[in-house]
């Protein structure tokens, strides 16, 4: 058997400087999903929180803690058991806070 995988571009050299929400991405025929986020201009600090919805409408945080990126650079995270749709809640805190990101998610059967 073959597995499925497909790589969703869900930010593309966005540029946040507060609170956001990814678009959210329905994927519950996924076993599991990577989070891949390339911060390139970071100016601060960027905490990501993975959040999971059976419906795309209600939103809870999936558990973790969040991942907290400090300098430009490549980072990525798994997750499984999610459910059916999936996003990313952001916040860019510090001094003239600022964050341009690239956020792939890559889901396999």
């Amino acid at each position: 058997m073959v597995n499925n995988s497909f790589t969703a571009v869900i930010e593309k050299n966005s540029t946040f400087t507060g609170p956001f929400d990814t678009e959210p991405y329905e994927a519950a025929w996924a076993h599991e999903a990577r989070w891949f986020i390339r911060a390139m201009d970071l100016q601060g600090t960027l905490s990501l929180t993975p959040q999971v919805s059976p419906d795309g409408l209600f939103w809870c945080n999936e558990g973790r803690d969040p991942l907290v990126i400090r300098q430009p650079g490549v980072y990525s995270f798994a997750l499984r058991e999610f459910g059916g749709w999936l996003r990313l809640h952001g916040d860019v805190t510090g001094e003239q806070a600022k964050a341009k990101v690239l956020i792939y998610l890559v889901l396999k059967e």
